[in-house]
């Protein structure tokens, strides 16, 4: 009684998947295997366990994808400019108002007596 095939992992594939953000579920399904199936295979054929793997090549796309929108912004993409300069230097929209003339405003404190 032979059991299944080892399934073919293309793990180039499983990297430019992790680096664009998907999920080990959504990699599975992708291969057409169980996640545990990943799991063991990643542990067998890169000596790592998946989670490490998947922290590596998600830490790489989110370079990849901030270096894509530093070049847009540098590239003289205003709308980029403004995002990345709120992200990252901490700036925000300010609204200014400006009030002019005399402003009263009265004030009334009512004490309740002690004996009501």
């Amino acid at each position: 009684m032979a059991g299944r095939p080892k399934a073919d992992i293309d793990w180039v594939q499983v990297g430019k998947l992790l680096e664009a953000g998907a999920s080990a579920e959504g990699i599975a399904a992708t291969l057409g295997i169980d996640r545990k199936t990943l799991y063991n295979r990643c542990q067998t054929d890169n000596k790592q366990d998946f989670s490490t793997f998947s922290q590596q090549k998600k830490a790489k796309g989110d370079e990849l994808l901030r270096t894509a929108q530093f070049k847009t912004a540098m590239a003289g993409n205003v709308t980029m400019q403004i995002w990345l300069g709120k992200q990252r230097l901490g700036q925000s929209d300010k609204l200014q108002t400006e009030m002019s003339g005399e402003m009263k405003q009265n004030i009334v404190i009512e004490f309740a007596d002690e004996d009501e």
